[in-house]
């Protein structure tokens, strides 16, 4: 992991991944055969792509038994415990309808609706992810969401791993099929003979994933397009090099192409960090991904100063921010643009991945300066309510006249006239 000065470095923003050429045409062929074909095309691209002829994909009551029956109590326990965390902060972020009423008799307000069907797409590949059901799952439930459908690319011998499939149970969800890819993107937007059409699918995953979202999205509509994850740690002497070469691999080994980024004012943390990067890396299962991460996307960011240091963290505008320093709630306020800050040396990334109960479904690739985590307000309608009096529109009907036809609008301005014969 490369020391560099600010003078020395690169940009440190990574463009979104638009997907080849190839790429986008496939994604685009394979939505259109899910749209004329249906659970025929799933299957078929099923087999194709993740190796695996199923006879039908959507998971039975008899998978969830088997699941639960290889997974002792304490882990349940645990993800219980964490779902009831994240349920916990998310119904704090629950908005309610509201009214004003004028003295002139105008009611004004506004109605939330939640949607009312959501997809969710929790991804597979190299690991299994539990956490990603609750996270995007239990914002929509609190939100009032009546169907969820869960899609997740099914292993080499047709199963969902048992983690992700407790997790769904947990929450009630019984709508989990087996299939991935653009195809489950496609059959989540459009329906198929076995999968329902949803209004909004929500979830990260690979770049195909990534680009289907990005066709789909007008007829149905999506989350965000999630990148590759993040981790920027501001950091001064008092942190410990140790914890912060941790919390650095613990995104790298995510994906090869996740980012880890250390900014300080310290030389000693930062040579300190460098060289238990390389130790810890050693020790890791997933070593070959996190080493081939912080090789090309790793940087450790010496700054003069402080200021320095937090503009260089508003300029990444990172998913995941970690703040060890003396004191961290200090930094706090000159700090703009991240997707979930985490604070003090207790506070690892991982505590907010899992169980804490902030989403950890998070703007990437800089995306942070003008989008926030996924939260309730995402799976709601608000309907603006307009009760215009006879008062209210005898004092201002000449005004709004006069504005429809500054803009060329007669049509607009005689709406409003006609109702004058009302009160003649």
């Amino acid at each position: 992991m490369k020391i560099v000065n600010q003078n020395e470095r690169a940009s440190l923003r990574r463009r979104v991944d638009q997907g080849t050429e190839d790429q986008r045409k496939s994604v685009q062929s394979i939505i259109e055969d899910v749209k004329n074909d249906g659970d025929q095309a799933v299957l078929r691209y099923t087999e194709q792509f993740d190796r695996v002829s199923l006879p039908d994909y959507k998971v039975t009551t008899e998978e969830f038994e088997q699941a639960y029956d290889s997974l002792d109590g304490e882990f349940v326990t645990i993800l219980e415990e964490a779902a009831a965390n994240i349920r916990a902060f998310h119904e704090k972020q629950l908005s309610t309808s509201w009214f004003d009423t004028s003295p002139d008799g105008t009611i004004l307000g506004q109605k939330i609706t939640p949607i009312d069907a959501v997809g969710v797409y929790v991804p597979g590949g190299t690991a299994a992810y539990p956490s990603s059901v609750f996270m995007n799952v239990i914002p929509a439930q609190v939100a009032g969401v009546e169907r969820i459908a869960m899609v997740t690319p099914p292993g080499s011998d047709g199963s969902v791993p048992a983690g992700v499939l407790i997790a769904a149970h947990i929450l009630g969800i019984q709508d989990v099929y087996k299939v991935g890819g653009a195809q489950a993107i496609a059959a989540l937007a459009y329906g198929t003979e076995t999968v329902p059409a949803v209004d909004k699918i929500t979830g990260p995953g690979n770049v195909y994933v990534a680009l289907a979202k990005r066709e789909v999205f007008g007829d149905v509509d999506i989350d965000m397009i999630a990148g590759p994850s993040e981790i920027a740690i501001l950091a001064d002497e008092t942190a410990r090099a140790n914890e912060v070469a941790a919390d650095l691999l613990s995104q790298a080994e995510h994906d090869a192409r996740s980012s880890s980024v250390l900014v300080t004012t310290s030389r000693e943390l930062a040579e300190g960090v460098q060289l238990e990067v390389q130790e810890q890396l050693k020790e890791l299962p997933r070593q070959d991904i996190a080493r081939q991460s912080v090789e090309d996307y790793g940087m450790i960011l010496l700054c003069e100063t402080w200021d320095e240091a937090v503009d260089t963290i508003n300029e990444i505008a990172p998913e995941h921010l970690e703040v060890i320093t003396e004191d961290p709630f200090q930094h706090l306020a000159k700090i703009k643009h991240a997707g979930a800050i985490f604070l003090g040396p207790y506070s690892s990334e991982p505590v907010g991945d899992y169980f804490a109960g902030p989403n950890h479904v998070l703007p990437t690739n800089g995306t942070a300066r003008f989008s926030s985590p996924l939260n309730v307000d995402d799976f709601v309608k608000k309907s603006s309510v307009i009760s215009y009096s006879q008062q209210a529109l005898q004092q201002n009907g000449d005004k709004i006249a006069r504005f429809a036809r500054l803009e060329g609008l007669e049509a607009h301005a005689r709406a409003v006239e006609t109702r004058k014969e009302r009160w003649k």
